[in-house]
């Protein structure tokens, strides 16, 4: 049902309440993790007013009566996150990783494990910028040092948008930038309409990349085979230390000996009873 302008209008000017906040806010933190302190109240209002409009509802009041008293949180709950969920990505961020990966990670596990698939999971892919970078440096690193080995790599999100964005694989040109001028060549197709300044990753490196829906709050994280290598990069910034204890100790869970965890730079695991050692600034193997 579409707003009339002066609903539109109303929606642009509502605040939401206190109580209405604390509700929302609760729900968020427990099916996500993600805190969301009463100073992030503008924000919130922000993400959600674009909701209101695609839901035709023409109130805070009345989108909260509707998730919380009419049922509604069944169908709306992951538009909700997808709301309130931040999303940045860059392509090669933090490059030192990608050079550990490749200097020490990856020869260590190819003389360790036989199998001929390496298993990577990037468990906050975000729009797909960080998995589609470890199929670069992988697929560059199995060419050169290990042809007869093949790789894998699952890519989650909690965010059903963002997950659809990496699917497509299509980024901006000025996200791009950061991929080497080779890999570019390479892996990345550019539009034949120079107008859309946009490019695409190639059918072929899109195909070793996996996105699914995974929320790192859950009990038990249903990825398969134990990893080699696991990315959890600049998502543990936004929990509490019980959550960051919770989904860490799942993370290792999803391990398998000798295999490598990678988390943000701004991120720490100090404090937490955990079976990794640190072996890198921000990289930690599985005992």
């Amino acid at each position: 049902m579409n707003m009339t302008m002066a609903a539109k209008n109303q929606a642009l000017d509502d605040r939401l309440s206190k109580r209405n906040f604390d509700l929302l806010s609760k729900f968020i933190y427990d099916y996500s993790g993600i805190k969301m302190p009463l100073n992030k109240v503008t924000m919130l209002e922000g993400r959600l007013r674009r909701r209101l409009r695609v839901a035709g509802i023409a109130s805070f009041d009345g989108y909260c009566d509707y998730l919380f008293k009419q049922g509604g949180l069944e169908s709306e709950a992951v538009h909700l996150i997808d709301a309130v969920t931040t999303n940045k990505t860059d392509f090669f961020r933090e490059p030192k990783h990608f050079e550990y990966m490749v200097q020490a990670a990856l020869p260590n596990l190819l003389a360790a494990y036989a199998d001929k698939r390496i298993r990577i999971w990037s468990s906050a892919c975000s729009t797909g910028a960080e998995p589609y970078t470890l199929a670069m440096v992988m697929s560059e690193f199995l060419a050169a040092s290990a042809p007869e080995r093949d790789y894998f790599i699952l890519a989650t999100d909690l965010s059903t948008d963002v997950l659809q964005k990496g699917q497509r694989g299509i980024y901006q040109n000025d996200l791009l930038q950061p991929v080497p001028s080779d890999m570019m060549r390479k892996y990345v197709m550019r539009s034949s309409d120079p107008a859309r300044q946009e490019m695409r990753i190639t059918p072929k490196l899109r195909s070793k990349v996996g996105f699914a829906r995974l929320n790192l709050m859950d009990d038990r994280y249903p990825v398969g085979d134990p990893m080699h290598i696991v990315f959890c990069r600049n998502v543990l910034i936004y929990f509490d230390k019980p959550t960051q204890n919770h989904v860490l100790s799942r993370l290792c869970d999803s391990l398998l000996p000798g295999g490598y965890l990678f988390v943000g730079h701004s991120e720490t695991v100090t404090g937490f009873d955990l079976p990794i050692k640190q072996v890198a600034n921000t990289v930690f193997q599985r005992m």
